[in-house]
């Protein structure tokens, strides 16, 4: 929108207020712990490693003792899980389940905060029917097994891959595969019962792959694009992973399953590749990861589901290098085994405050103003007022910016404008950073200038002069 009245400012204000307390603490960002390698640091490291950052949730394929009682006390929250090969078991035999809890639960409950349990790793696209067939009894054996045990508050699902959809694209379309449709409705059943959630692996990756236009890539990237307009609902979505998502909502609201909360198990980008692979790239990896999580710190949401972000869990902490296939299998980490990053994507507690990363190296970025007075403001064409609101929502969010200038009765309240307000919130950021021409990128939306945008007794910080 273009303009927002008092009442949206007071909405705004209130919602500004959640979200500084969500950015010191932000659970909805968490990350994917593989461990098919033969070079990880030790468990209690990589704790430390992930106090360290914004992270607040870890979920391991496994239920590796040594990771689960490193991660006790810490306050991370652990989804843990169960293979496929252990399904059949489970659902024939509650006493497995009951085993496979007190095995791998209770022993490290309540100081190893788990949260919730993953039955199978995309068990629903596997061509094994018999297997799609035991998975909810297995579930439901795990449930009753937890609740024997009071461990009840502990929720159980499973996670899927967007092949359970039959279509995605528009995303009002979203539909499930007919062929496992049955299959899904009783498990969303179990999921709405048990207010566990539908876990999902989107990859904007996977669909630049197959479509690499550079249109699309910015699309996925989270920068700046013409936009895709939903031919259905009239919804025009600026990236790929708010369309995703968007289209399992759809999926899941169509089966009338619109109470089921969706989490995002997995997505990511992998940082390099085979000479032969399109789109992986350091430059891209962090892009895509940087973007996303200052996407999720913004709390726009996705346009089916404003004002919230789905917890999502980025892939991966590290590389396993011991994974087959071409190399960007390899290639997804966030950290090196030393625990340096590969990349910033924004994750550093010491960081995070100073906006989302640039899509440019440091190096190449100039300082524009020669020494004068600098202002970070919003470039005059191709940002949307979504862009804005995002900026605008971030900003005000981080530690030590005071945007009580553009609250009703402020200074800098009139013009009631998005573009106004925005523009304020993201030069007070800038100033409270180093003021670096990376401070100011804004996901490629923002520009450093010498012109000062005061106005009135609208009165804007600048370094370097007045």
């Amino acid at each position: 929108m273009a303009t927002l009245s008092y009442s949206s400012m007071a909405v705004l204000c209130a919602a500004l207020f959640t979200f500084s307390t969500l950015s010191k603490s932000q659970p909805f960002i968490g990350v994917n712990y593989g461990q098919v390698a033969d070079n990880l640091p030790p468990p209690e490291t990589t704790a430390k490693l992930l106090q360290s950052t914004s992270i607040e949730k870890v979920r391991l394929y496994g239920t590796d003792p040594g990771v689960i009682k490193a991660l006790a006390n810490t306050g991370i929250e652990i989804t843990v899980g169960v293979s496929n090969s252990d399904i059949p078991a489970m659902a024939a035999d509650p006493n497995a389940a009951s085993n496979w809890i007190a095995g791998n639960v209770v022993p490290f409950h309540p100081a190893s905060k788990i949260g919730l349990i993953n039955v199978g790793n995309e068990v629903m696209s596997y061509n094994d029917r018999g297997l799609m067939q035991q998975l909810l009894p297995a579930m439901r054996n795990l449930q009753n097994a937890l609740d024997s045990a009071n461990l009840g508050k502990i929720k159980v699902s499973t996670v899927h891959s967007m092949a359970v959809l039959r279509q995605s694209d528009p995303p009002s379309s979203g539909s499930f595969d007919p062929d496992v449709k049955d299959l899904l409705k009783n498990l969303l059943e179990f999921n709405n019962a048990t207010d566990s959630p539908f876990a999902i692996n989107p990859y904007p990756y996977f669909a630049y792959r197959s479509d690499p236009r550079p249109e699309t890539l910015s699309f996925c990237l989270f920068q700046p694009n013409p936009g895709r307009v939903d031919s259905g609902s009239g919804i025009k979505y600026t990236n790929m992973f708010d369309a995703q998502v968007d289209a399992v909502r759809s999926a899941l609201d169509s089966m009338g399953f619109k109470g089921v909360e969706i989490v995002v198990a997995e997505t990511g980008w992998p940082y390099k590749g085979d000479g032969n692979e399109v789109g992986p790239g350091l430059e891209n990896a962090r892009a895509y990861n940087g973007n996303l999580v200052a996407h999720l710190r913004s709390m726009a949401g996705t346009p089916l589901m404003p004002g919230k972000s789905v917890d999502t869990y980025l892939f991966a902490l590290y590389d396993e290098d011991q994974k087959p296939g071409p190399s960007s299998e390899r290639s997804f980490g966030l950290f090196k085994p030393d625990l340096t990053m590969i990349y910033d994507a924004g994750l550093s507690k010491t960081t995070a405050s100073q906006g989302p990363p640039s899509n440019n190296t440091r190096a190449a970025a100039p300082n524009p103003t020669n020494g004068l007075a600098r202002w970070c403001v919003p470039k005059t064409t191709g940002v949307s007022d979504s862009q804005l609101q995002a900026n605008l929502d971030y900003a005000c969010g981080q530690p030590g910016v005071d945007c009580t200038a553009i609250q009703p009765g402020g200074s800098c309240f009139e013009p009631v404008t998005v573009r106004s307000h925005a523009t304020y919130a993201m030069n007070q950021l800038y100033q409270k950073s180093e003021k670096k021409p990376w401070n100011c990128d804004f996901s490629q939306s923002a520009t450093i200038t010498s012109t000062n945008p005061s106005y009135d007794k609208c009165s804007y910080p600048g370094e370097g002069g007045s």
